[in-house]
């Protein structure tokens, strides 16, 4: 199934004038103090803290506001407040309430939600000229009409680009009544806009020069001819529009210059009456219209002094055409008209207007995400986003970064996304400005330029770029926010990042892992479930990571992950914490990560009922956990004393049908319990054998080589060898071992047979299955026949017949290293045995088949080759079981098959080579 500071221009250092001379009453101290070599923050000029706070968020200031009686006064100064957005933030009446002293001045205001609407009411911010809102789907006409009613000054009002499904004609009638000042009113996805409503704001909005009409279900086409004093006026995404009669009335109004017709079914004959008849019209924005694009004859739309914007078009090119040779390079337009400073009205209100109504339409087509439009995104699409995200309008910046994180990603459910897609936005230089934009000081757009670079760097090409770009630290700061939404969507980006083995390193450099750690602390298991599971999910990444896991650990990462297993109820946290611990486990040869986790309180109880969720990655993760976990001798009798085998084989039951990693894992967690011989007796009591020879004969290498290794470790015990002959794992894994692709699941196989039929299983037999008190009809001498005859063609495919003879005559240490070498499994060099198994082993050189004692002495082979990770373990079981004489005996036994001496041999200069080595 995944974010430089802004560029000013004349409206950021109009705002600078501002701040600089807004405050007579406040006058100038005297330069900043100096003592002890710190600095006396609090001797700064006035107007530098004022600037200073400027730069905060809302959060920041009131904090910094709370240090002294100064800063307090200075916290408060109406131009810190003329504009706030509160979108990130949970906003009540009883929050409003507490905002109205310092909102007398307000003049701009951005929330978010119903709740946030109902409580603006509440600032008493008379003087109000815009309101922005979001997640507007449950604002009713009586909030909206109340909205509008307390704001009589507004001179814009939008809501969207979310669909407000409960506003009606009613509540735009209000605004026409209560808002004669209004100069722009934007409006996403209402039902029904009648020519009653349309009417009132023609009639009493006299100012009115911009409408948009976005995504609504059904709007009165003729009336719209009404509003004469409209100069852009957009009806993108409205589908019901009889284009013949609205094409002929529209072409009539005298002041209209900018249509947006974006995503509706507009047809050509209608944009050809618009274009020809329109007297002031200058730009048409036609794109992603499916009749217009599939209808041909596109030269034909050509006017003079006129603008189509379309699929089919070079837009750039036709937007170059606004200026006359001003600008070198038509993918310049947009930056080029920023920073002309004497640059035509109309063509200011143009621009300005088609980028908000491009990041609009843009971000609705990326988030829809159509196939026909690859070719378009790839040609200009892109580049047009990039362009955007330079605008100097605040809202354009953020829809155009939101656009940038849609339309990347072909498929959200497995976080796959358009390789094409992120690296065009790579080569025209997107990450260093989504990085710029990134260090904004407006959370709005950290958010949505962070989320950017989330989704682009699941491309590996990307995400190198984004770390040389210096994006790892950007990130990592933007993590330790206060804004959950900056917070989720950089830990997010983290996440991605550290996919990559190369990365690692760098982002606990950046002090990333302490930042992902430090936000599970910081957000409550409710309400922050996206920034939990990012923040696991990254902690997954890193625990990976030899050296990064014991940075986790250090920063507490542990104890976080583990209370997410325990109390977070949302399943992808519940996912991503498991992983994260399973791989804190799988060190546990370099640290101590494994004890550490199993030492939690709570751990491994958490890990265990969670092996029982409905969600199949929640139950994968939690078994890989165990089966790491189960490396460690403690941690081994606390899963089973929690309840692990029950759960661990009930889940084995059940996925017999699952995803092979679930499968694997939930015989890989069994293979690590059934190490101890107590719960190997518990697992075939339960039901555990059945399952696991089903596994066995998965077609899944690693599904199966689990499966043969837990059956080895069963088969030790009578009981449960006889239990796999009932069972019909005979069969099965004779077929491993003959025919696995796996040397280890061959080499498994073999062993478990070998103890099935040493003799052991003969007396249990007699009396059937201890569990439940019968024998089912199996017939144990052709069972026996045919695991030897396997078992013996096993071991001769690491028997070469000339290297053997060879061996035999000379007993030469290089003839023997020649066989040796020729036999060497080189996985089962890690596998770990107890001193009961290499007894057992040790026993079977002694027994009457030579085909078991061969198999007994090519497996002590495998456990004491020198270089294995366990083998001077190994060698040290043999001597206290004093095997060295029984290898001698099978070495130079006259009835003994030459492959059972020649491997005893290779034995005995193994364990001669590691008494050296311990006397070293």
């Amino acid at each position: 199934m995944s974010r430089r500071v802004r560029r000013k221009g004349t409206q950021a250092k109009d705002k600078e004038k501002t701040i600089a001379q807004g405050y007579p009453g406040i006058g100038y101290r005297s330069s900043c103090s100096e003592k002890d070599g710190e600095v006396d923050w609090t001797s700064l000029p006035d107007d530098t803290i004022v600037q200073l706070f400027y730069c905060l968020n809302y959060r920041d200031r009131a904090s910094l506001a709370s240090t002294c009686r100064t800063w307090r006064a200075l916290g408060s100064s109406p131009c810190l407040w003329n504009y706030l957005d509160l979108r990130a933030h949970k906003c009540d009446a009883a929050t409003a309430s507490s905002l109205a002293s310092r909102c007398s001045k307000l003049h701009k205001l951005r929330f978010r939600g119903a709740e946030a609407a109902n409580a603006i009411m509440n600032l008493q911010a008379r003087d109000l000229r815009e309101i922005s809102g979001d997640f507007c789907r449950d604002i009713t006409d009586a909030t909206f009409s109340v909205m509008v009613a307390r704001h009589e000054a507004l001179e814009s009002l939008q809501l969207g680009p979310d669909f407000c499904e409960r506003i009606s004609s009613d509540a735009i009638k209000a605004v026409a009544l209560c808002c004669p000042k209004l100069k722009r009113l934007r409006l996403s996805g209402i039902q029904d806009i009648d020519g009653d409503a349309i009417n009132a704001l023609a009639n009493n909005c006299g100012q009115l020069a911009e409408i948009g009409f976005m995504d609504c279900v059904n709007v009165d086409e003729l009336a719209l001819g009404n509003l004469v004093a409209v100069h852009f006026l957009s009806v993108a995404g409205t589908r019901n529009i009889k284009w013949s009669s609205a094409s002929q009335i529209w072409c009539k109004l005298p002041n209209l210059i900018g249509l947006d017709v974006c995503r509706t079914d507009i047809s050509s004959s209608a944009v050809l009456k618009l274009l020809s008849s329109s007297k002031s019209l200058k730009v048409l924005s036609a794109i992603n219209c499916s009749l217009l694009e599939e209808e041909g004859n596109h030269r034909s739309y050509s006017h003079k002094g006129k603008l189509l914007l379309a699929i089919f078009n070079d837009n750039f090119k036709v937007l170059a055409s606004l200026f006359s040779n001003i600008t070198n390079n038509d993918r310049e337009v947009f930056s080029d008209w920023r920073i002309l400073k004497n640059c035509d009205k109309n063509i200011n209100e143009i621009l300005t207007w088609l980028e908000w109504i491009l990041s609009h339409s843009l971000l609705r087509i990326a988030e829809c995400n159509p196939q026909e439009l690859d070719g378009f995104w790839l040609r200009e699409g892109a580049a047009l986003l990039l362009n955007l995200i330079q605008s100097l309008q605040e809202d354009v910046q953020e829809r155009a970064a939101t656009g940038l994180a849609s339309f990347v990603v072909i498929d959200d459910e497995n976080a796959t996304v358009h390789c094409g897609r992120a690296e065009v936005v790579m080569h025209e230089g997107g990450i260093r400005l989504l990085l710029d934009l990134a260090k904004s000081c407006r959370e709005g757009l950290q958010s949505e330029a962070a989320k950017a670079i989330e989704n682009l760097s699941v491309n590996a090409k990307v995400a190198k770029a984004v770390a040389e770009e210096g994006g790892i630290n950007i990130l990592a700061d933007l993590s330790r926010s206060m804004n959950r939404l900056v917070a989720e969507e950089a830990a997010g980006g983290l996440w991605n990042l550290s996919v990559g083995e190369e990365h690692k390193g760098a982002i606990a450099e950046a002090g990333g892992v302490k930042a992902l750690v430090d936000l599970i602390f910081k957000w409550p298991s409710s309400g922050g479930d996206g920034v939990l599971e990012r923040a696991a999910g990254a902690l997954a990444n890193l625990a990976a990571d030899d050296k990064c896991s014991l940075e986790v650990a250090l920063a507490g990462g542990v104890h976080a992950l583990v209370m997410l297993a325990r109390s977070c109820k949302f399943e992808g946290v519940q996912e991503q914490a498991a992983r994260a611990l399973a791989n804190l486990a799988a060190h546990g040869d370099s640290n101590s990560n494994n004890a550490a986790v199993g030492q939690e309180a709570g751990a491994i109880e958490a890990l265990v009922q969670l092996t029982c969720s409905h969600h199949e990655g929640v139950r994968q993760e939690a078994a890989g956990a165990l089966w790491n976990l189960s490396f460690d001798d403690r941690n081994r009798e606390a899963i089973a004393a929690a309840g692990g085998v029950e759960a661990l084989v009930a889940l084995a039951q059940n996925c017999i049908n699952a995803p092979q990693g679930l499968q694997e894992r939930a015989a890989g967690a069994l293979w690590g319990l059934s190490v101890s011989e107590a719960n190997s007796i518990a697992i075939g009591r339960e039901g555990g054998v059945s399952p696991l020879i089903a596994l066995a004969r998965s077609d899944v290498e690693d599904v199966h080589e689990t499966a043969a290794g837990a059956l080895w470790n069963l088969a030790f015990n009578p009981g449960n060898a006889l239990r796999v002959v009932e069972e019909g794992g005979v069969p099965a894994l004779v077929h491993l071992c003959s025919s696995s692709e796996s040397k280890m699941a061959r080499f498994m196989a073999a062993l478990a047979l070998a103890y099935m039929f040493d003799g052991r299983m003969d007396e249990i037999a007699l009396i059937g299955s201890s569990s439940e008190g019968f024998s089912k009809s199996v017939s144990l001498d052709d069972a026996r026949r045919m695991a030897l005859k396997h078992i013996e063609t096993f071991v001769l495919t690491f028997s070469a017949p000339q290297t053997f003879y060879t061996a035999a005559v000379s007993s030469a240490p290089a003839a023997l290293a020649q066989v040796a070498e020729a036999a060497r499994i080189q996985e089962a060099g890690h596998l770990r045995c107890s001193g009961a198994e290499i007894g057992r082993f040790v026993t079977m050189l002694r027994n009457s088949s030579s085909i078991l004692k061969a198999c007994a002495a090519f497996a002590l082979l495998q456990f004491t080759i020198p270089g294995g990770r366990h083998a001077t373990h190994h060698a040290g079981l043999l001597q206290k079981a004093g095997a060295s004489r029984v290898l001698r005996a099978a070495a130079a036994a006259a009835t003994a098959p030459i492959k059972a001496k020649i491997f005893a041999r290779i034995v005995l200069r193994n364990l001669e080579h590691h008494n050296v080595e311990a006397s070293l």
